[in-house]
C-alpha cells in the first residue's frame, strides 16, 4: 500500500483537470448525435491518453468494467508513466452517455485520485444511496430510515418544514414507491434521467442547486465517485450494495467484499485524501457545457482537493486545431 504522505495531491491536481478536460473535449463532437457508444469511446480514449502522461503509478479501481468487458480503462488497468506515487483512480469518462447523445443537461466527465488502497473497489452492481450536504450532525439521516422519516429528520435538522425540502431522485420505475412516499411528506422532488454523481454533488451546494438530499439506487461505482466529491466539498453519503443474483455476489467477492449487507459511510468509501475533477460536457446545474465559437472551444472544470477543502472552477479556452 502506498504511503499517503507520498500522495502529491497539489502537484497532481492540475494534471487531473487536464484529464477530465481532454475527455470532455473529445466527446464534444458527438453531443446530440445519438450515438452513446461513440461518445463514450471518444472520452475513454482521450482520458486514457492523458492519464498515461502523468507521473503516477496508477491503478484503475473504478473504471469501464472488468478486464473482459472493457478494452480500455478496465478495472485493474495500470496507467501513468510508473514514475511517481502509487495511486487508486476512479473514473467515469462520460457520466451521462445518453445525456450526451440526446444533448440533455448535466453530462460530465469525472475522475478521482487517491493514495493506493484507499478507494473502495466497488463492484459493478447497484448501490442504495443517501446523501445530504455539509453542516449537519452525523447520522441526521440514515439508510435504515424510511424515505419519509429521512425527509422529516432533515427538515428538523435544517429548521424548516418538510415542504421546504427538495430531494433528487433518479427517474426509474424501481423508484416509484420512494417518489410517492417523499411526495406524501409535502417535499419537492427533482427527477433526473441520468447522472447520479451530479445528483449527489447537488446536495453539497444546496444554496445554489436547491437540492437538499439525494436518495435511491444507482451504480455502485458512481457511489464511490460521488463520495470522493463530497469528501472534498463536505456532506454525508451512505451506500449499501444491492445484489440481484449470484453473478453480482461473485463480483463482490472478486472485489474483496465479504460483508454484503455493510453500510458504507463517505470516509469508508474514500479512506484518505482525494482529488476530484469534473468537466461539463452539456450545460447543467453544476457546470457549463462545452462552448464552441469560431476558432475556440471553452470548457468549465470543477477541481477539488479534500486535504485543503479547496474548490476551484476553471474555465479553459483553447484554440481549435
Amino acid at each position: 500500500m502506498s504511503d499517503a504522505k507520498d500522495f502529491q495531491d497539489r502537484m497532481l491536481s492540475l494534471g487531473l483537470a487536464r484529464v477530465s478536460e481532454a475527455a470532455a473535449l473529445a466527446s464534444a463532437k458527438l453531443i446530440g448525435r445519438g450515438d452513446e457508444k461513440a461518445a463514450d469511446q471518444a472520452a475513454v480514449n482521450a482520458m486514457r491518453d492523458q492519464l498515461n502522461l502523468l507521473d503516477i503509478a496508477g491503478v484503475v479501481v473504478i473504471g469501464e468494467g472488468e478486464r473482459d468487458e472493457a478494452p480500455m480503462l478496465f478495472i485493474g488497468e495500470e496507467v501513468g508513466t510508473g514514475a511517481g506515487p502509487a495511486v487508486d483512480i476512479a473514473l467515469d469518462p462520460l457520466e451521462g452517455t445518453t445525456l450526451t447523445a440526446k444533448d440533455m443537461p448535466n453530462a460530465l466527465t469525472v475522475i478521482a485520485m487517491a493514495p493506493r488502497g484507499t478507494l473502495l473497489h466497488a463492484p459493478d452492481v447497484y448501490m442504495d444511496k443517501l446523501a445530504i450536504g455539509p453542516g449537519y450532525p452525523v447520522d441526521t439521516v440514515t439508510l435504515d430510515m424510511s424515505p419519509s422519516e429521512r425527509v422529516h429528520a432533515l427538515a428538523k435538522a435544517k429548521g424548516c418544514t418538510t415542504a421546504d425540502i427538495t430531494v433528487c431522485v433518479l427517474e426509474r420505475p424501481r423508484h416509484e414507491e420512494i417518489i410517492a412516499e417523499i411526495r406524501g411528506t409535502g417535499a419537492a422532488i427533482r427527477l433526473i434521467t441520468d447522472g447520479d454523481v451530479a445528483g449527489v454533488i447537488h446536495c453539497a451546494e444546496a444554496e445554489i442547486t436547491g437540492i437538499d438530499m439525494y436518495m435511491g439506487s444507482g451504480g455502485a461505482p458512481e457511489g464511490v465517485l460521488a463520495a470522493s466529491a463530497l469528501k472534498c466539498m463536505g456532506g454525508q453519503i451512505y451506500g449499501r450494495l444491492l445484489f440481484r443474483n449470484d453473478d453480482e455476489r461473485g463480483r463482490a467477492a472478486k472485489a474483496g467484499i465479504t460483508d454484503l449487507n455493510r453500510i458504507y459511510t463517505r470516509d469508508e468509501m474514500v479512506t484518505a485524501d482525494v482529488i476530484f475533477a469534473a468537466t461539463g460536457v452539456t450545460s447543467g446545474s453544476i457546470l457549463a457545457g462545452i462552448k464552441s465559437e469560431p476558432g475556440w472551444v471553452t470548457t468549465e472544470t470543477l477541481l477539488m482537493r479534500s486535504k485543503t477543502g479547496s474548490v476551484r472552477r476553471m474555465s479553459y479556452r483553447s484554440p481549435v486545431k
